[in-house]
């Protein structure tokens, strides 16, 4: 019974320059050490073969480095790697794939699928049709030649493609490399294994997208996995186990402050997120300068504990209280001045001296605390 491992978009090269350097650095390097990961899984799981579905490599200009770290990282399996181009490393005449091969990078259980053809693995009872990207896009549904295509009829017919199935992916709308939603059935094979969705995705009982296996988007979409499937014989039931190979978790927030427990709900969340997570929060309603001093340690906390922590507090309104005035124990000329400011916030609910006084509370509490080292 014939056991794969279908993985797809790693992206290996990607630069994430939204983000501060060190974390750029590190996210960047998780391509590697996930390409690790999936090598042990597959000797672990003792499967075949391993079919990558396209867009192995970010881009064509990725660096002679970068193509060597990636093989290097690929050798804990030393059973066949079928690899596919995809729209981000297509086949090009001039390629990455042929500096790849010019410069000696590819081990010899690399076997990299640049024509669409049945690439018989017959020692596993199985046959690759593969319907690589030569460009990268096109309106053309290159796995429709699948459907006549000749093979040993002892042999398990596999199909590999990188595209977008039409009709069944969301905000897909005449999108380029289109894929018929009944290739797997038309062309009579046990299984279709697709990349381009960055997502864990079932279309049908034989075809699936494994999605990227790290995770790059905010999306809960299923990314950081890869897909056993175990192929018992010809038009039997597939057998597709998901298994996480993802470093990093990406997490998207959205929430509203407008009294204290709220912001107490928001700290306990943050608190109780796992270490590995790259976190976007984006903050609106008010809060009061107590509130403040809280969520900015919070935040100092998180930013030490995980991977990444951006927040976004445009939409957050600072609201000083008479309390939090009261506790800054400003007297004399600040005093008279943070009563003004005051005053003006009440009276006329302005923004500028609500700035003002949020600026003149942090240098203030500052002080008071380098007062007390």
């Amino acid at each position: 019974m014939p056991r794969i491992l279908h993985t797809a978009d790693w992206q290996v090269g990607r630069q994430y320059n939204r983000f501060a350097v060190d974390d750029a650095v590190a996210l960047a390097e998780a391509r590697f050490s996930t390409v690790e990961r999936i090598a042990e899984l597959a000797t672990k799981e003792q499967v075949d073969a391993v079919l990558v579905a396209g867009d192995i490599f970010d881009a064509q200009t990725v660096s002679e480095r970068t193509i060597r770290r990636l093989f290097n990282a690929m050798q804990g399996f030393t059973g066949p790697w079928m690899m596919l181009p995809g729209n981000h490393d297509a086949a090009l005449a001039e390629s990455v794939w042929t500096r790849a091969a010019r410069i000696g990078a590819m081990p010899a259980n690399v076997q990299v699928l640049l024509e669409p053809y049945a690439y018989p693995l017959t020692d596993l009872g199985l046959v690759v049709l593969a319907a690589p990207l030569a460009q990268r896009q096109t309106y053309d549904d290159l796995t429709e030649w699948f459907d006549t295509a000749e093979t040993d009829p002892a042999l398990l017919r596999i199909g590999i493609a990188h595209g977008s199935i039409q009709g069944m992916l969301p905000d897909e709308v005449d999108s380029p490399n289109p894929i018929a939603p009944d290739r797997a059935l038309r062309a009579r094979l046990e299984y279709l294994a697709l990349g381009d969705w960055h997502g864990l995705k079932q279309i049908d009982a034989r075809t699936y997208y494994s999605g990227s296996p790290e995770q790059e988007r905010f999306k809960d979409n299923g990314a950081g996995q890869v897909l056993l499937v175990d192929i018992s014989g010809a038009g039997q039931q597939l057998l597709v186990e998901s298994r996480s190979v993802g470093q990093y978790r990406w997490q998207q927030w959205s929430e509203q402050l407008s009294v204290a427990s709220d912001l107490d709900r928001l700290i306990e969340r943050i608190e109780a997120t796992d270490d590995k997570s790259v976190l976007s929060i984006s903050l609106s309603g008010q809060i009061d300068l107590l509130g403040q001093q809280r969520l900015k340690d919070a935040l100092s906390i998180a930013e030490a504990r995980h991977r990444s922590v951006q927040c976004n507090m445009a939409g957050l309104r600072f609201e000083p209280t008479d309390d939090d005035i009261a506790a800054l124990q400003a007297d004399g000329y600040v005093g008279e001045v943070i009563a003004e400011l005051r005053e003006r916030q009440l009276a006329d609910d302005s923004q500028d001296a609500r700035d003002a006084l949020v600026i003149i509370a942090g240098l203030l509490r500052e002080r008071n605390q380098e007062g007390r080292v």
